[in-house]
């Protein structure tokens, strides 16, 4: 979708999230399934401490579901006959989206308390919110509202269509958040948090090592030795997105932007304009700035264009529509 149509659409967009997220509230299930939090949290903190790893992903799984058909599992559903290409096969989930199983397992334990009560949708919600809390070393602590229910529609397509690319500019990475009711600050924000996890090399080779202006010389350098240089599905590597503290959720991904010492043209892209280059300084140098506006435009992103009422259910499968 080109940048200008997101724009165009954005100030409709940020209607629906305020009007779709007013179904949302911080104990949700206090009454319906009061240790659902506890139960999530419990199944999170077994993943994530055997592999940091799957943190990220779960962070970034959030991402992915709000962005394409609002935060509704959608990025969840398993491919069908009626249904064979959904979301978790588009190339920005496959094979590189992770933690599918930390949610099936939270689902597990969560029917077995209160069967048919929680939504796929708010154990993908409460799962970020765990693993943001866990990777930050407990200093991330979000208050995450629920009442989300699971949509029935996950197109491979519409991942394409709406998640930003690392090959994205400033003023697409903009319109890409614009069109989803997020304003800069909130893209600048919620880029931090590529300072946990894991890139394949493909993701930016050739695109970033090609024309290396605005990377810097000995990083360049490190990642051509860690890559090949073109990249094919049977060899394509991984690196840390965040060489310095690469499992944990903190503001290093800022200082490694004014380095020039990141992966995406995405990334590099922060500091193309004074207002997000301002953005990225503060959140690199005064403590505590980046982690309060995160937990902010964390809980922001989740309420993206939620399903209520008659517009979604309550899946038994994470994997499957009832």
């Amino acid at each position: 979708m080109a940048a200008s149509f997101r724009l165009a659409v954005a100030v409709t967009c940020a209607l629906v999230l305020v009007t779709a997220s007013q179904g949302l509230q911080v104990g949700y299930y206090k009454k319906s399934c009061p240790r659902v939090e506890h139960i999530v949290r419990d199944e999170v903190k077994k993943f994530v401490y055997k592999n940091a790893g799957i943190g990220a992903g779960l962070i970034r799984m959030l991402f992915h579901d709000c962005f394409v058909q609002g935060c509704d599992g959608s990025v969840l559903l398993d491919p069908t006959p009626a249904n064979p290409q959904p979301e978790k096969l588009s190339p920005p989930n496959f094979p590189s989206l992770r933690g599918f199983e930390v949610i099936d397992a939270a689902k597990d334990a969560v029917e077995k308390a209160c069967p048919g009560t929680v939504s796929c949708a708010d154990i993908v919600a409460f799962a970020a919110r765990d693993a943001a809390y866990f990777l930050s070393r407990f200093y991330v602590k979000i208050d995450m509202p629920a009442g989300r229910l699971d949509g029935r529609v996950s197109n491979a397509s519409e991942a394409l269509d709406f998640l930003p690319p690392p090959v994205f500019n400033i003023t697409d990475l903009v319109g890409s958040f614009a069109a989803k009711g997020l304003d800069t600050e909130d893209m600048v924000v919620l880029s931090g948090a590529h300072t946990i996890g894991r890139s394949h090399c493909s993701s930016f080779v050739p695109d970033r090592l090609a024309a290396p202006s605005d990377i810097n010389a000995s990083f360049a350098n490190l990642l051509r030795r860690r890559c090949p240089a073109n990249p094919t599905p049977g060899n394509d590597p991984t690196v840390n997105q965040d060489f310095v503290t690469p499992n944990a959720l903190d503001n290093q991904y800022y200082k490694n932007v004014l380095a020039h010492k990141v992966l995406f043209t995405s990334d590099a892209a922060l500091l193309t304009t004074p207002a997000t280059a301002k953005m990225v300084l503060d959140n690199a140098n005064i403590p505590g700035w980046w982690e309060g506006k995160f937990k902010k435009a964390f809980v922001k992103m989740s309420q993206i264009e939620v399903k209520t009422g008659m517009q979604g259910e309550v899946r038994k499968n994470c994997r499957v529509v009832n």
